[in-house]
């Protein structure tokens, strides 16, 4: 008979173990050359937030290229993989834009520009889903992921105009308070 003890340390190294495995399953959404740029950009608000953009962006174009690629197999599968790895670096860059506010970092320019990239980030996605909308048996395997990619995007665009506007009124305050 196992002591109690013995059970619990089977069930913690069982855990450790299921962990590492999640771990290593789930990869990073960055390639080794964006990481390499986003280390070189790392205490520049601004430069980081753009290449976070420019990232969205290209994943967001590789996704309209499969989609308009007669050649793709496996449409529905490719679809859910780069509307994946759209959403993993568009959480990265509100991740970033989390941590640059609580560094009190000022992002009214940087967050024009990103401002700017929801929006055109928006505007691709409900093209994306309401041709999609047409073809409703394809979309049975990323029509879950793809609303949510587009509900991330539209929320975070009013949190990324909220949080302008603040640190807009509080530069305004700033200013009146120098003498």
């Amino acid at each position: 008979m196992i002591s109690t003890s013995g059970k619990l340390a089977r069930l913690m190294l069982g855990l450790s173990l299921l962990s590492t495995v999640w771990a290593q399953r789930r990869r990073d959404p960055l390639n080794p050359v964006e990481a390499d740029q986003l280390r070189d950009a790392a205490q520049e608000p601004a430069e980081r937030l753009k290449l976070y953009i420019e990232f969205a962006r290209t994943r967001l174009a590789s996704l309209e290229q499969m989609r308009a690629d007669p050649k793709v197999t496996n449409r529905p599968q490719q679809t859910h993989d780069r509307l994946q790895n759209f959403l993993d670096v568009y959480d990265e860059l509100n991740d970033n834009i989390d941590t640059f506010v609580g560094r009190k970092a000022d992002l009214r320019k940087p967050l024009k520009t990103v401002i700017d990239a929801d929006t055109e980030f928006q505007a691709k996605l409900r093209a994306l889903k309401s041709s999609l909308d047409a073809s409703k048996d394809e979309t049975k395997e990323y029509d879950f992921l793809l609303t949510s990619v587009v509900e991330t995007v539209d929320s975070s665009l009013q949190d990324h105009r909220q949080l302008l506007s603040e640190q807009e009124e509080a530069a305004k305050h700033k200013k009146k308070e120098k003498p």
